[in-house]
């Protein structure tokens, strides 16, 4: 069987079973299939090579790390689900590694599956404290299920659910006395869950000093503090967690995406003592069959471990410190008038385009020179770059030469286009 007559049956199977509208966006780019990825690579069905900088956030340790991936096949091999009936070593294992890494005082860790469980969780924990009114930032991300979907501030994907949670307010993001009236209004009842970077909003970053304020706010109000580090945290930002960049103490902070490793979907909710009161008298009130799994606390104690040993926090940073403006000249030379900014922290890299029309053909054009980026879910007009920390000077050295390309083609197509 051939790699087109495989392609076009996986697409009939998108088709037929999973979604028409993910084959339809899977058409536009050749249908290529990635079956394989190493490092900073993705490997399609006919062996062609991609430069991975997108995958939501995911790979800072890179794909199929030796050390992520050995200690969950290890698990595999011996006990990868557990009965939940007797203890779990390699729960106990991976709750030390990730709080060994927290900021101080979140020495509680709960695990579920996925940073939308995480944030319900935080939901539920600021319930259980009588934190019935649920404050949020504007263009913020923090997942889709019910309660997440509260959170998360966009018409776009609130409105064909609606009604939601009740209680929720949204304040502008960076704007600490918008802030500051809400919880007035409605003192100790509230509960703020805010991005030290909001990834989805476009790489947004807050006036120095933000989150520092928020927390003030937070105490003076009587409310309950919330950090949603699912996509900054475990060094994306070139710190181990925005909280530490910012230097803000938070009530709880959420932690997804990189702590999988890549390999097994992971995460957690940390939590002072006195927030996480409720699940440790009742263990039940909140629980998942498959939080806590064995086979994913391998990936998380093995991440958290090759994180520190490897030095990727600060590599984050420098590779950062290097990209953001070395990305700034070539569209500057290669397309001027194209991007409206260049910005991030670390190795969460926004580019706004002047429309979304370029934003899309920048896309497409940088999957043709088989670098693979994503766009922003409250942003369309922001390209966002999440490369690994593992990045080496051949992987810069293509990035910048396929930025180049792609600015110069989607400045002729636009120059086209106005004619």
């Amino acid at each position: 069987m051939t790699a087109a007559v495989d392609r076009q049956h996986v697409l009939a199977t998108y088709r037929r079973h999973l979604s028409v509208g993910r084959a339809r966006l899977a058409a536009l780019t050749g249908g290529a299939m990635e079956i394989r990825s190493a490092g900073s690579r993705v490997y399609d069905a006919d062996g062609v090579e991609y430069l991975d900088c997108g995958g939501y956030g995911v790979f800072l340790v890179g794909h199929c790390h030796p050390r992520v991936v050995d200690a969950v096949v290890a698990q595999i091999r011996t006990h990868p689900l557990s009965t939940r009936l007797l203890l779990e070593p390699a729960a106990a294992t991976a709750a030390d590694a990730l709080a060994s890494v927290a900021p101080p005082g979140l020495a509680r860790v709960h695990f579920v599956n996925s940073g939308a469980e995480a944030t319900e969780t935080a939901i539920k924990l600021a319930r259980l404290h009588g934190k019935t009114r649920l404050v949020s930032a504007a263009n913020g991300f923090h997942g889709k299920t019910a309660g997440a979907l509260s959170l998360t501030a966009s018409s776009l994907y609130q409105d064909p659910f609606r009604p939601l949670l009740p209680g929720v307010t949204h304040v502008p993001y960076g704007d600490a006395a918008a802030l500051d009236a809400v919880l007035t209004e409605v003192p100790g009842q509230a509960c703020v869950v805010v991005e030290p970077v909001q990834g989805e909003g476009g790489v947004v970053l807050p006036p120095p000093g933000y989150l520092r304020q928020v927390a003030r706010l937070c105490r003076t109000h009587g409310a309950l503090l919330v950090l949603d580090e699912i996509q900054t945290g475990l060094g994306r930002l070139g710190h181990w967690w925005g909280a530490d960049r910012d230097g803000a103490v938070p009530d709880m902070l959420l932690a997804g995406k990189n702590l999988s490793g890549g390999v097994i979907p992971v995460a957690a909710v940390l939590a002072t003592d006195e927030v996480y009161a409720p699940l440790n008298k009742d263990p039940f009130l909140h629980s998942s069959t498959f939080a806590a799994a064995p086979v994913a606390m391998a990936a998380a104690t093995a991440t958290v471990s090759t994180i520190a040993d490897e030095g990727l926090v600060p590599r984050a940073g420098e590779l950062g410190r290097r990209l953001l403006p070395e990305l700034r000249t070539v569209l500057d030379e290669h397309g001027p008038g194209l991007a409206v900014d260049v910005r991030g922290a670390g190795l969460l890299i926004g580019i706004e385009l002047r429309d979304e029309s370029v934003a899309g053909d920048f896309v497409l054009e940088l999957i043709n020179q088989r670098v693979l980026v994503n766009h922003s879910l409250n942003a369309h007009r922001v390209i966002r770059l999440t490369p690994p920390a593992v990045f080496g000077d051949a992987d810069v050295d293509w990035l910048l030469t396929a930025f180049a390309t792609a600015a110069r083609t989607v400045a002729a197509l636009a120059e086209e286009h106005q004619r």
